[in-house]
């Protein structure tokens, strides 16, 4: 009777410490509605930095939602580098997103940033968030 109360129990903790490590179920309206609002912001020419770092910023919440480990976002983004099928244009997006937080006056040309966004549309998509 003992063993059978410690068997279960030791079943009980090893369920939760497997369900704890999975990620967490993300709600794809949720993403989607955001992605949508930065989509808004490519409609003028002077809130294309804005479109940019918002979808940095949506990244990285996806990215701790699905539990990647890392103190950073560049931490977060060689652990899930594997789920990335355009992992060096997402890379360039991200050192863009930086150089636009860091540069107030920064020019963008239309071409980097649609090539941005697609990177970074194509990310959610591959983490399931969009």
């Amino acid at each position: 009777m003992v063993a059978l109360v410690g068997g279960l129990i030791a079943l009980i903790g090893f369920g939760f410490f497997v369900l704890r490590k999975l990620p967490k179920r993300i709600k794809t309206v949720h993403y989607t509605k955001k992605w949508r609002d930065i989509q808004k912001l490519c409609a003028n020419k002077e809130t294309w930095p804005n479109a940019i770092i918002e979808a940095d910023k949506l990244l990285d919440e996806v990215l701790k939602k699905r539990r990647k480990s890392g103190k950073s976002m560049g931490e977060r983004m060689v652990e899930a580098q594997k789920d990335f099928t355009v992992n060096d244009a997402v890379w360039k997006a991200h050192k863009l997103a930086n150089h636009l937080l860091q540069t107030e006056s920064a020019k963008l040309k239309e071409d980097d940033v649609k090539g941005s966004l697609v990177a970074y549309r194509q990310a959610l998509r591959d983490l399931g968030a969009i």
